[in-house]
């Protein structure tokens, strides 16, 4: 169950990221409202998760969700660039998740 609050808490870490983008600097009302509720809740996620997992797993993870999917959205919804070095490194972090999970010290 920590696993999937985990993810759970990566995905919410997205919309933080994708709505503090929104925000304009926290100029826009809305956005920041969403910034600030995704945080929170992202955080209290994160914090329960790590009453089962290590540390240095739940925080590795809940960023590299974060990186990887702030780079997706940043590219299909945002029109940002995509290199083939940008790829590489999404898929380099995305290997580190899976062999963080593969380590099964929790």
């Amino acid at each position: 169950m920590a696993w999937v609050v985990l993810i759970i808490a990566g995905l919410f870490e997205i919309l933080w990221a994708f709505s503090m983008k929104q925000s304009l600097g926290f100029s826009r009302f809305w956005p920041s409202i969403i910034t600030i509720g995704g945080m929170v809740i992202s955080f209290a996620l994160l914090s329960w998760s790590m009453r089962v997992l290590p540390l240095g797993t739940a925080y590795t993870v809940w960023t590299g969700i974060g990186a990887v999917g702030a780079f997706v959205v940043g590219v299909t919804v945002l029109g940002e660039s995509i290199s083939i070095v940008r790829v590489i490194a999404a898929v380099l972090i995305v290997s580190g998740l899976v062999l963080m999970k593969m380590a099964g010290d929790a």
